[in-house]
């Protein structure tokens, strides 16, 4: 088995002067997800499901209802960094919003609500963050399976050898599929046949984002989140495949009995075999999980455009 450097968790800035709190929001297709940061590491980490891209896939516009609760999840977390003592709230909006043919419906919401105004980014910048987020400025391989769109970044060398968003994640996978595998894996091959290369195999990757959050709750046996546990989780191919199987043979009223997986237990099947699909196309036996990512890649990427200024 390869070995994989543990990943701290943090991103070491140097910092001088008192601490400064960051809070940031990432306003995903499935969740709503908040990192308070400061001095250098993450203070804690939250998360709401609000399923924002329920119905994305087939209508191409986001659902009042869905834009609404996912709206008043942010606008809760914002009220909680501004209790907490953050002097900095971003938010910033994934697939969902930057697919959605009227973003605004969410993005004014929640700027009439709570006063943030909402970053929407592109697939190509999601892949950076995510890297910048898990690996600093190390080598290695990410794989973001998020809610509406999956996001697979390579770096060697420094630089970036390999970078996709490919348009499937679970909410689009239920909406299509439902729980069925056979569906599932039939609707995951017609988004990803032949936009990855087999040619990772030596390569160390990481998996971010819920998905491999909550696979790795569920190997450690959590039925509450606990990032400490689950941060360095190694996952093998074998064991994704067949949570895969379980996760979509299972009830969901028993998913959310006996996993952390809560909300998104309708999902999380579907998730998992995305997740197997994208290692089996890149050549990859195992995965590490990691708790640092886009979120942190995000402050990274404030932080140093702040001192380029």
């Amino acid at each position: 088995m390869r070995s994989y450097r543990r990943l701290s968790g943090s991103i070491n800035l140097h910092r001088t002067g008192k601490q400064v709190k960051i809070s940031v929001i990432d306003i995903g297709s499935n969740s709503v997800r908040l990192l308070m940061w400061a001095d250098g590491k993450s203070l804690y980490k939250k998360m709401l499901t609000t399923r924002l891209g329920e119905g994305l896939d087939a209508s191409g516009r986001l659902l009042e209802q869905a834009a609404e609760r996912t709206a008043d999840a942010v606008c809760k977390f914002v009220e909680q960094a501004r209790a907490d003592g953050a002097e900095n709230i971003y938010a910033f909006g994934t697939a969902a919003v930057r697919s959605a043919s009227n973003p605004q419906i969410l993005t004014d919401r929640i700027y009439s609500l709570c006063g943030v105004k909402v970053d929407i980014v592109s697939g190509e910048r999601e892949a950076r963050l995510g890297i910048l987020g898990a690996l600093g400025n190390g080598d290695g391989g990410i794989i973001d399976v998020g809610g509406a769109s999956t996001e697979i970044s390579v770096r060697e060398g420094g630089k970036t050898r390999f970078s996709v968003s490919l348009p499937v994640g679970t909410v689009r996978i239920f909406d299509n599929a439902g729980r069925d595998l056979d569906r599932i894996n039939a609707f995951i091959e017609s988004r990803i046949c032949g936009k990855l290369p087999a040619s990772f195999a030596a390569t160390r990757f990481y998996a971010i984002g819920g998905t491999a959050s909550r696979l790795g709750g569920i190997k450690n046996g959590l039925t509450q989140y606990d990032s400490a546990v689950i941060h360095g989780t190694m996952l093998s191919l074998t064991e994704v495949e067949n949570y895969s199987r379980v996760l979509t043979r299972l009830s969901v009223e028993e998913i959310q009995r006996t996993t952390l997986c809560g909300r998104s237990s309708e999902v999380v099947g579907g998730g998992a075999a995305l997740l197997a699909a994208v290692m089996r196309a890149l050549g990859i036996a195992e995965v590490c999980v990691s708790e640092s990512d886009n979120l942190e890649g995000y402050i990274c990427e404030r932080l140093a455009n702040a001192r380029e200024k």
